[in-house]
């Protein structure tokens, strides 16, 4: 009788390496204030966008447009804390294009309003 073995197959992780990762996120942080598209953030490590956005929601399981999100939400929630900034200068300074949107992405992450966050004076 033939005894056939079927070769064992590794597969290597084709994720982002920690390095990557790391170059990445910190681009992000330095950046945040600013537009950051996916093509920019993809060519910090050198790899099409497509192909960035599928590695990025692999190692962080969002993706990286609400990676950004909610950084600048986390942010905003801090400065709110330390500073009695206007909030829509907060809003310009995290990277949002208006108060209006701050609002939403806010409450859409904390369940509250900046307004709401920020201790009284």
């Amino acid at each position: 009788m033939l005894t056939i073995t079927t070769p064992t197959i590794e597969f290597e992780n084709r994720g982002l390496t920690r390095t990557q990762l790391q170059q990445v996120l910190d681009y992000i942080h330095t950046h945040l204030d600013r537009d950051l598209s996916l093509t920019e953030l993809a060519e910090v490590i050198n790899i099409s966008p497509t192909y960035f956005a599928s590695l990025f929601k692999q190692a962080m399981a969002v993706s990286p447009h609400q990676y950004v999100i909610q950084q600048r939400v986390e942010q905003a929630k801090l400065i709110l804390s330390k500073t009695d900034l206007a909030i829509a200068n907060i809003a310009l300074e995290v990277g949002f294009s208006s108060q209006s949107h701050l609002n939403q992405q806010f409450k859409r992450f904390t369940g509250m309003t900046p307004k709401q966050v920020r201790p009284s004076p």
